[in-house]
């Protein structure tokens, strides 16, 4: 089933304040007081309405598949709460909330026993909760949804920014200080009281975001005289362009050997980059990279799930934005719907280990040699110029499909790119790929 985006902004909704309403009933069974748990002073929690909205686009697939389905919620939950948990952590220098004296935790950013709980979750939300909400959204009249879904998203928007500047003025940010200055100074008169009640509210919530780090909470000592030292943007960002040429080149040769034939393998319409493999080292660096000096078959078990999950959303995501199919491993054994099988997943798990303990310390350390002069101002030259050359494939990949059922040129825009990616130039490119009718 797919969702129309009326359906999962209220699929959004909901989830937001179900979690918000979950959170704050496990808070008071726990403390034994109301607390409002949540980060926004609205009663919505956004992770779980995000969460939500994931289930929505990429299980609906599985609904006749339990344990897939019950591991891919799983498996999506556990990623985006870890991602939140990061940025909260990097943007406001402290973690919001810890597990790290809980069993089966995960870094400290979440407890694994909740990830099957989210994986139960997300089964119920595809098998009963998202028919029902659908189908009360679609008795709504048009004009009436429009305006509440409006009025919401203002809503949203405005105590989002609030909840941010108070937590920034909490923790006197010095590259927010002049501007929060400002702030100050044009909400004198009737902020102050608002702030501070923000702000009580806040630290009675996440009492993490006012405590000193110490211990193992401390970031990774990083050598400032030494580029992108560490687990570090910079160094992401040089792997994910090295993993997307690596990559490609070696998918290259392995049809080159199996299918005896030379075929483009890249995402991108100039240059041998394969997107999928970049983003999968990048990522695989920043999930695993606490646990590179773990046993091999830990590494590879994290690999094999996390990447098999990370190439089905890769999977389902293309298809319905570009409405191509780029893979298709349905007739291989063991598949999942085309989009996976368990030779490929196991292929990513033997990556994960060579990646973390083979070829990561070899590049790492190359990378951190180049000067840091020289090392920012190519890392970002090359990240707008990836951009860019992302931006003009997913243009000429939906004219591809586009063109298909509208072969005329409608405006300057299509005109340039069926001059410059006409059908022979894109099957060329993707040599695999398949437009769905």
């Amino acid at each position: 089933m797919v969702y129309t985006w009326r359906e999962l902004f209220w699929i959004f909704y909901i989830y937001s304040f179900v979690g918000w309403c979950a959170g704050v009933a496990a808070n008071a069974l726990r403390r034994k007081r109301f607390v409002n748990t949540g980060f926004l002073n609205l009663p919505l929690c956004p992770i779980y309405g995000v969460i939500g909205m994931a289930y929505s686009i990429f299980l609906p697939e599985l609904k006749h598949h339990i344990f897939f389905l019950i591991l891919g919620g799983s498996v999506i939950a556990f990623v985006l709460i870890l991602i939140t948990s990061i940025i909260l952590e990097h943007v406001f220098n402290r973690k919001w909330w810890d597990y790290s004296k809980s069993r089966f935790q995960f870094q400290g950013y979440l407890n694994l026993l909740y990830m099957v709980f989210f994986g139960i979750a997300g089964a119920l939300c595809i098998w009963f909760f998202n028919p029902l909400i659908a189908n009360l959204a679609n008795m709504i009249p048009n004009q009436v949804e429009e305006i509440v879904l409006i009025v919401l998203t203002v809503l949203l928007a405005i105590d989002s920014l609030c909840c941010v500047l108070t937590v920034l003025q909490i923790h006197h940010s010095i590259e927010m200080r002049r501007f929060m200055d400002y702030v100050q100074d044009v909400t004198d008169e009737f902020g102050n009281a608002l702030t501070r009640r923000i702000q009580r509210r806040m630290v009675n919530a996440f009492p993490n975001i006012v405590e000193q780090q110490t211990g193992e909470e401390k970031q990774e000592e990083r050598d400032p005289n030494v580029f992108a030292s560490g687990c570090c943007f910079y160094k992401l960002a040089a792997l994910f362009f090295l993993g997307a040429f690596l990559g490609d080149i070696t998918e290259t040769i392995f049809c080159r050997i199996t299918a005896g034939v030379w075929m483009s393998r890249s995402s991108v319409v100039y240059g041998p980059f394969s997107i999928v493999w970049g983003l999968g080292c990048a990522f695989l660096t920043a999930f695993l990279y606490k646990y590179k000096d773990k046993r091999d078959s830990t590494i590879f078990l994290a690999g094999t799930v996390l990447g098999g999950a990370y190439e089905y959303i890769c999977s389902v995501f293309t298809e319905l934005v570009f409405g191509t199919v780029f893979w298709d491993y349905s007739k291989i054994p063991f598949n999942l719907g085309g989009r996976i099988n368990l030779l490929f997943c196991f292929f990513w798990g033997i990556a994960a280990v060579v990646w973390l303990k083979v070829l990561y310390p070899f590049f790492s350390k190359w990378i951190e040699k180049l000067p840091k002069k020289v090392g920012k101002p190519m890392i970002w030259i090359a990240v707008v110029l990836m951009t860019v050359n992302i931006g003009i494939s997913a243009l000429a990949l939906y004219r591809y499909s586009d063109r298909q059922v509208n072969p005329k040129a409608e405006n300057v825009l299509e005109e340039f790119l069926d001059t410059h990616f006409d059908d022979t130039r894109m099957d060329h490119i993707y040599p695999n790929a398949k437009i769905r009718k």
